[in-house]
């Protein structure tokens, strides 16, 4: 892959109020996380992780945990956040660059049912995409459940259109063009 000095750190925590008034601490994940991790899977519901998996999933193997919480900042990127002052995990965003094009990367986003609705979606996507511009990323690869109309307008509210979208089985597969960002 590529290296980026300007990446050297992983990017801070910081903290986010959502419509509601809700807090949420948002910060990169780290390897330590697996729990958390996990007990945010186990609150999401069977639609919630269909439409983040795109399949039956009833639980996460240890692979996936150590897939999921074990990264580099950089090639694949990972913010959370976790709901203050209880500090659960609510909500995650993630990319990982494509190894066959460096300048692409998969995306996704997922919610804890009783934080969706509030703008928590928007906040981790817009700070991901933050890191992913400056990671040299210009191009998200996206396939969301045709029916997933939140993630569908959360990306039409922040501008990001999808190109070249095809429908298979029951998804939208398509990317998204990146603006490029400016560097500090």
């Amino acid at each position: 892959m590529i290296s980026c000095p300007i990446l050297a750190a992983p990017a801070t925590a910081e903290q986010a109020v959502l419509r509601d008034g809700s807090r949420v601490l948002i910060r990169p994940v780290q390897p330590t996380d697996g729990v958390l991790l996990a007990e945010g899977f186990d609150r999401l519901s069977a639609q919630s992780r269909w439409f983040r998996f795109l399949t039956v999933k009833k639980e996460l193997s240890a692979a996936e945990v150590r897939h999921f919480t074990d990264i580099d900042h950089y090639d694949h990127e990972a913010l959370g956040a976790l709901s203050q002052p209880d500090g659960r995990g609510v909500g995650i965003a993630r990319y990982v660059r494509n190894a066959d094009d460096p300048f692409a990367a998969d995306v996704a986003v997922a919610v804890v049912d009783d934080w969706q609705r509030r703008g928590l979606a928007t906040k981790l996507l817009t700070r991901l995409t933050e890191r992913a511009q400056l990671a040299g990323i210009r191009q998200y690869n996206v396939m969301v459940a045709a029916d997933n109309r939140a993630v569908l307008g959360l990306l039409a509210h922040m501008g990001l259109d999808l190109q070249h979208a095809r429908a298979s089985f029951g998804a939208l597969e398509a990317q998204i063009a990146l603006p490029l960002a400016a560097l500090p």
